[in-house]
């Protein structure tokens, strides 16, 4: 299985980048930094790392060009590069603001991340996995309670957003051997979104960890033809379990 994840330089990203290059999946990852997303790569065994701003349609390309080449073609992209209501209010959790106190600029700059990044890099790749007879597409989304959370915005809006788009896009995608599914941990997670002043694991939180067996078993052949599907990492055993008991 040959691999793309997207903002695989931390947090979630780095947790499935890690979980599927252990299985023995190529792995490409992507982070703003080349450098830096060339550093995490290099611990981890057959990655490689690319830069890539989801924000700019000739990084976007260029990447996917790249991950194409280097991997020999991509069987599955994982959009999760996002940024978080840190960059919005450093103390959201705590002290959050109503939406009328958000900066335009800061709201471009989530939604043009968030949601307009998972456009750009599934478009850019579809094509591609259309003309070489099929691949999958994971979005990695979160609880809807977060996108609808008091002073939440833009981050919720962001999601809620992306979170359609993957539904519209499974939409446009049904029947062509390309799947499209959405996998989310399940509650707040030990990651660079968090602020500061919040404490982590230990408190609550889950693990980045957490996103490790369902991503491995959507790139595995058991997940071939699964489809449209909304999966929550916390109850992945029991909604595999679930779905295997089906008639």
């Amino acid at each position: 299985m040959k691999v793309l994840v997207t903002g695989g330089t931390s947090g979630l990203g780095l947790a499935m980048a890690s979980a599927l290059a252990a299985t023995g999946a190529s792995v490409a990852l992507t982070g703003r930094s080349g450098e830096r997303a060339e550093s995490v790569a290099a611990g981890l065994p057959g990655a490689t790392g690319l830069a890539m701003d989801v924000r700019d349609e000739t990084s976007v390309a260029g990447a996917v060009d790249r991950a194409w080449s280097r991997l020999g073609g991509i069987d599955m992209l994982v959009n999760n590069a996002g940024i978080g209501m840190r960059t919005v209010n450093p103390h959201f959790m705590t002290a959050p603001r109503g939406f009328w106190e958000v900066p335009s600029d800061a709201f471009r700059a989530v939604i043009d991340t968030n949601l307009t990044g998972y456009f750009l890099v599934a478009r850019e790749i579809t094509p591609r996995m259309l003309a070489s007879g099929g691949g999958r597409i994971v979005n990695i989304s979160v609880n809807h309670s977060t996108m609808h959370r008091a002073g939440f915005v833009p981050y919720g809006p962001s999601r809620a957003g992306s979170e359609a788009l993957s539904r519209v896009m499974a939409a446009d995608l049904r029947g062509t051997g390309v799947t499209v599914n959405l996998l989310l941990p399940g509650g707040a997670t030990v990651t660079g979104m968090l602020p500061p002043d919040v404490a982590a694991e230990g408190q609550g939180y889950l693990s980045p960890a957490v996103m490790g067996p369902p991503v491995v078993w959507l790139a595995s052949d058991d997940a071939a033809g699964v489809h449209d599907e909304r999966i929550v990492a916390t109850g992945f055993e029991q909604w595999l379990r679930d779905r295997q008991s089906r008639p």
